[in-house]
């Protein structure tokens, strides 16, 4: 009998094998930011560059990643530091070379590691070629972006066509004086909307995936995707003001409309719908692993499941999940942090995979918005959750928001702001250079100088001190990474449960493997947790699988399932040391 039994659970895990092996690449990926203006420099000029990139891909090789998404390095004036965009098919001069990114890819399929990138089609940069053809009236060209006359007052003077305002403040309506017309643009002045119902414009962008897929690419990030179109205008040419909302009395705050016409309107999933079909068609043609999209919409997550697909069209393989960066806060207890895991398991369509986001580049550190002491419970959870990872560089250190002094700061949407609140808009100081040393400017430079300051605790923040410290925030997350490799981690079911508003468990299990329980303590009591009243049946005998500095315990100390005690702010996973 026992050697039925065996035969069999070894056949069943072999099955398991060759079904995850089958599985889309994406689907349980670690996908990792890079900000490449803040990466690594190689040219001594104070900013990261696609070389920097390139020498630093064994580093991700080394941490356990997939895939990495790159922030704009296309042609820019960079007024919003790249995702203002002169010329969607080359490279910028500040970041490298064409040839820069072609063994940037080159190298990056040695390693096997995936690049993913950040594809921006909301907009151009007012200097690109088109928007320039446009505000001349060209033939063909005219339409390539939203344009108005505006109204006249009784006193002569011209007003903007509707009361829109920019994500950047102030009107969302630029007056050009060559067409005599006012533009539309949601973020920058110099970030002109396109029309995306002029179909040209879709073919445009269609031809920028083309030509990028051909150049190597595995994906892309698509950004501010919910901006890409506006209520369509009446049979007059006219557009709506929205309402206005209560809590503000500037009407340059972007809060003081109510985002009904300009944001989440029914066509845009539909853009992704046609965009995921080029991304087949051209797997089709080429064969190779899955290209895939990855959305950026900040809509009402019933929205942001349409992303997914509908009944007759697949769309983006990854509409970000931003429930815990958008809804968490430093109080948010146990139970807040089920209900926003759970919300989106459950909305999710069925035969979809879910994804996991807590830090990018337009919001605070993890570590500055939770607190540091929190930093491994935060990758932990990101980890070990059902689905792919999302990493924004430096997470992984633990970093911490730099200190950017009003006259070193240079994120628009801060400067366009006053100085007395201007820390509240910036998104400058999560965006501080990258920490590789304790050398000079945290060995992200051979220069003297950095574009943003670098961050004064590097000494202890950085890749050469944490490689060196066993349980330092690095260590604990390549651990991690090693640990998700497991069957039961990487393929199996989910539960998700807060003991108390303390303590937050995941429970991951695949039949006829081990049983592995994460366990998260949120604030800053000692706790004890009984597993079986948490998750019922349960083997009795339980060791440490992963351990923190926060813990008293090692890797490989064998607990009782009816007696967990947790240090403050601990997080750690737990294996059965049986099968189930």
């Amino acid at each position: 009998m026992a050697t039925w039994t065996s035969l069999f659970l070894l056949l069943g895990l072999g099955l398991l094998a060759v079904d995850a092996a089958l599985a889309p690449w994406w689907k349980t990926a670690s996908f990792y930011q890079i900000y490449p203006r803040s990466f690594k420099d190689t040219d001594g000029d104070g900013v990261g560059d696609l070389n920097g990139v390139t020498e630093k891909l064994e580093y991700l090789k080394e941490i356990g990643i997939t895939a990495t998404w790159l922030s704009p390095f296309l042609k820019s004036p960079m007024a919003d530091f790249g995702y203002d965009i002169s010329d969607f098919k080359a490279v910028d001069p500040l970041f490298g070379t064409m040839e820069d990114f072609e063994e940037m890819v080159s190298r990056s399929k040695e390693l096997g590691v995936k690049i993913i990138l950040d594809f921006v089609p909301n907009h151009s940069s007012d200097e690109c070629d088109w928007f320039i053809r446009s505000a001349a009236g060209e033939e063909g060209y005219k339409d390539y972006y939203v344009w108005h006359p505006g109204f006249l007052n009784e006193n002569g003077t011209r007003r903007p066509p509707t009361n829109w305002v920019s994500v950047f403040r102030g009107s969302a309506w630029e007056w050009h004086e060559g067409r005599q017309e006012y533009y539309l643009h949601q973020f920058h002045k110099k970030q002109p909307d396109f029309n995306f119902r002029n179909p040209v414009v879709r073919e445009e962008m269609n031809n920028v995936l083309r030509f990028w897929l051909e150049k190597g690419v595995d994906g892309f990030r698509v950004d501010a995707i919910y901006h890409a179109f506006e209520i369509e205008a009446d049979e007059n040419g006219n557009y709506p003001d929205e309402p206005r909302n209560d809590w503000t009395d500037d009407p340059d705050e972007y809060g003081y409309t109510h985002k009904i016409y300009t944001v989440d309107q029914p066509e845009t999933p539909h853009l992704v719908y046609e965009w995921r079909q080029i991304l087949e068609q051209f797997q089709a043609d080429n064969g190779g692993d899955e290209r895939i999209l990855m959305v950026e919409t900040w809509s009402p997550i019933e929205i942001v499941m349409d992303y997914y697909g509908n009944a007759t069209a697949d769309g983006a393989q990854i509409p970000f999940n931003f429930q815990l960066i958008s809804n968490l806060h430093y109080d948010s207890d146990a139970y807040h942090y089920e209900y926003l895991i759970n919300n989106w398991l459950n909305l999710m369509p069925e035969g979809k995979s879910a994804n996991w986001v807590i830090g990018n580049h337009d919001k605070n550190r993890v570590g500055s918005r939770f607190g540091a002491d929190r930093v491994d419970l935060f990758n932990i959870l990101l980890l070990i959750l059902p689905g792919c990872s999302i990493t924004y560089n430096g997470e992984e250190l633990g970093m911490l928001d730099g200190y950017v002094s009003w006259e070193d700061t240079v994120d628009p949407q801060a400067c366009n702001g006053y100085e007395s609140n201007y820390m509240d808009n910036s998104r400058d100081p999560a965006r501080t250079p990258m920490h590789w040393s304790d050398e000079k400017l945290a060995g992200f430079t051979t220069g003297n100088t950095t574009w943003l300051p670098v961050s004064s605790d590097y000494p202890q923040r950085n890749v050469k001190t944490e490689r060196g410290a066993s349980l330092s925030h690095l260590n604990v997350f390549k651990r991690l990474q090693n640990l998700r490799q497991e069957p039961s981690i990487e393929e199996g079911s989910a539960e998700i449960k807060a003991v108390s508003s303390y303590v937050l468990a995941v429970k991951r299990h695949l039949s006829g493997d081990y049983v592995y329980i994460s366990l998260f303590n949120i604030f800053d009591s000692i706790e004890n947790v009984n597993l079986s009243t948490v998750f019922g049946s349960l083997p009795a005998k339980f060791q440490y699988a992963l351990v923190t500095e926060k813990s008293i315990k090692k890797v490989g100390d064998q607990l009782s399932a009816t007696s967990v005690t947790l240090m403050p702010h601990e997080a750690i996973v737990l294996r059965s040391t049986t099968t189930a």
